[in-house]
C-alpha cells in the first residue's frame, strides 16, 4: 500500500470518524453535566401527584429563547410568592385527582343525555353508584379548589398572560356550579337527573377541548407552585440580566449540606481556573453553572444578588467519562462540544460554556498547544463566557491575552498540611500538593 493511498484511506477514515462521532454526540444534552432530573428536580419538587411533577421537569428541561420570556416566567413565579400566605397549604386528596382525571379522560358519556329515560330505568343501580361516586369526586375536588385557593388568588401580582390562564381555570369551575352541586352531596341528594346535567356539561366542554386545556393549565400552575416553594424553601434570589458582565454575590451549590459561598464578577470572555485537585474547581465551576442555568430559564438561583447576560445556549462539560458504549474517548467528546460552541458563538449568540480540564485526554504538549489556541480563539467572542479549568501550568502566559483573565481556588497550609478553603481569588495558583501527599503517606520512604 502507498504512502499518498495510506494517507487518503487515514482521512477518509477520520472524516467518516468525526462525522459519525458528531451525529451521536448532537443527540446528547449540552446540559447533561447538570443531572436535571437527578439534582435540580429535587430543589423545588413540591408536587403532589405525578402529572404535575412531568410538568416541572419539562419546564427545568426547556430552555427558553429570549431575555423577555425569561423576564416573563420570574413575574409568574413572583406572584405565586406573593400569594404565599393563600397557597402555602394547597393540597387535595391525590386519590381524587387521579380518578377524577382518569375519568374525565376516559369514561364514555356520549349516550347518557341522549338516553335519559333509558338511564334511569334500565342501568343498574351499581353502575348508577360507580357513575354518581366520580362526579361526586369531581364536584367535591373542584369546590375544593376553586373556594380554598383559585378563588382567594390575588391575580393583579401576575403578568397580563398569565392572568389569562387562570381565569381560564376560574371559568372551567364556575361553568360547572360547583356550590350547588356540592350542597347536593353533602345532603345526599344527588340525583339521575343531577348526573344527566353534569354529563352534558362534561360532553360540552369536551367537545371544545376546554378539558385537556383545563388539565394543561392546572398541572402548570401546580409545577409553577412548586418551583416556588423551592425558591422560598432555599431562599433563592432572581437575577437581573446585564449586557456581556457577570456578577454573582454569594453563590453556592445548593445540593451541599454545608457549601462555601463565593463572589464573583467580571467582563472578561475567558476564566481560567487553576488549582490542586480536592480543592473545589469542580464544585465551583458546578456552582456557577446552576446559576447561570437557572437563570436563563428564568428561576431563581442560590445567591444572594446576581447580574448575568441572558445567554442563549448553555454548555457544562464536567465530569470526564469515555463513551464506552459507542467507543469514543473524551478526548474526542471534547472536541465535538467544543465545535458544537463555538458554532453557536459563530452565529454571534451570547454562550456560556464550561470546560473542565479540558484536554486532559491527550498528552501534555499536545493539550498546551490546542489549549493555547483555544483559548486566543474564544477570547474573540466578546459576548460570550467561558470557563476553563486546567492543571497546565504553561498556560499562565495565555491569562495576558486580551479578554482572558484568571483566577484559583485558594489552598492554606496548617502544620505543614494543605487545608482547602474552597474559596475563589484572582490570580494563577502554582501550588502543587501531589509531592506533599505523595510522602505525607510514606511512599517516598518505601519506593527508596
Amino acid at each position: 500500500m502507498s504512502l499518498i493511498y495510506k494517507k487518503t484511506y487515514l482521512e477518509v477514515y477520520l472524516k467518516y470518524y468525526v462525522e459519525k462521532f458528531i451525529e451521536i454526540i448532537n443527540y446528547m444534552s449540552a446540559t447533561k453535566d447538570l443531572h436535571i432530573k437527578k439534582e435540580l428536580l429535587p430543589l423545588f419538587d413540591y408536587t403532589i401527584n405525578l402529572y404535575a411533577r412531568n410538568r416541572l421537569l419539562k419546564i427545568l428541561k426547556t430552555p427558553l429563547i429570549s431575555e423577555k420570556e425569561s423576564i416573563q416566567r420570574q413575574n409568574i413565579l413572583k406572584g405565586f410568592i406573593e400569594n404565599g400566605v393563600v397557597l402555602n397549604g394547597y393540597s387535595y386528596p391525590i386519590l381524587y385527582l387521579r380518578e377524577v382525571y382518569e375519568f374525565l379522560n376516559s369514561y364514555t358519556l356520549q349516550e347518557l343525555p341522549k338516553k335519559k329515560l333509558k338511564y334511569r330505568i334500565q342501568t343498574s343501580k351499581k353502575d348508577k353508584a360507580i357513575l354518581k361516586s366520580r362526579f361526586a369526586q369531581l364536584i367535591l375536588l373542584f369546590h375544593r379548589l376553586e373556594v380554598f385557593y383559585f378563588s382567594r388568588i390575588n391575580t393583579t401580582c401576575f403578568p397580563e398572560s398569565y392572568q389569562c390562564k387562570l381565569k381560564e381555570i376560574m371559568d372551567f369551575f364556575e361553568s360547572f356550579s360547583l356550590s350547588d352541586y356540592e350542597k347536593l352531596i353533602r345532603e345526599s341528594s344527588l340525583k339521575d337527573t343531577h348526573i344527566i346535567e353534569l354529563s352534558e356539561i362534561v360532553l360540552k366542554k369536551e367537545s371544545k377541548g376546554a378539558i385537556a386545556l383545563f388539565w394543561d393549565n392546572l398541572f402548570q400552575f401546580e409545577a409553577y407552585l412548586s418551583i416556588s416553594k423551592g425558591i422560598i424553601e432555599r431562599n433563592f434570589i432572581f437575577p437581573q440580566f446585564s449586557v456581556n458582565s457577570l456578577s454573582v454575590d454569594n453563590f453556592f451549590h445548593p445540593l451541599l449540606k454545608k457549601p462555601v459561598v463565593n463572589s464573583f464578577k467580571t467582563s472578561n470572555t475567558v476564566i481560567l481556573l487553576t488549582g490542586p485537585n480536592m480543592s473545589g474547581k469542580s464544585t465551583f465551576l458546578k456552582a456557577i453553572s446552576i446559576c447561570m442555568y437557572l437563570g436563563q430559564i428564568g428561576i431563581a438561583i442560590p445567591a444572594s444578588k446576581a447580574e448575568i447576560p441572558f445567554f442563549k445556549t448553555i454548555s457544562v462539560a464536567l465530569h470526564h467519562r469515555d463513551d464506552i458504549l459507542s467507543g469514543y474517548s473524551h478526548f474526542m467528546t471534547e472536541i465535538v462540544n467544543l465545535k458544537n460552541v463555538v458554532n453557536q458563538a459563530r452565529k454571534e449568540e451570547k454562550c456560556f460554556a464550561v470546560f473542565d480540564e479540558l484536554f486532559s485526554g491527550t498528552n501534555e504538549e499536545d493539550a498546551f498547544e490546542i489549549c493555547t489556541a483555544t483559548i486566543k480563539g474564544l477570547s474573540k467572542f466578546k459576548n460570550s463566557i467561558f470557563f476553563i479549568s486546567t492543571h497546565i501550568q504553561r498556560l499562565q502566559k495565555s491569562a495576558t491575552i486580551p479578554g482572558v483573565s484568571s483566577y484559583y481556588i485558594d489552598c492554606e497550609f496548617v502544620n505543614k498540611l494543605p487545608k482547602f478553603t474552597y474559596k475563589i481569588k484572582e490570580d494563577w495558583s502554582e501550588l502543587k500538593i501531589g509531592k506533599i501527599l505523595f510522602e505525607k503517606e510514606g511512599l517516598s520512604d518505601m519506593l527508596t
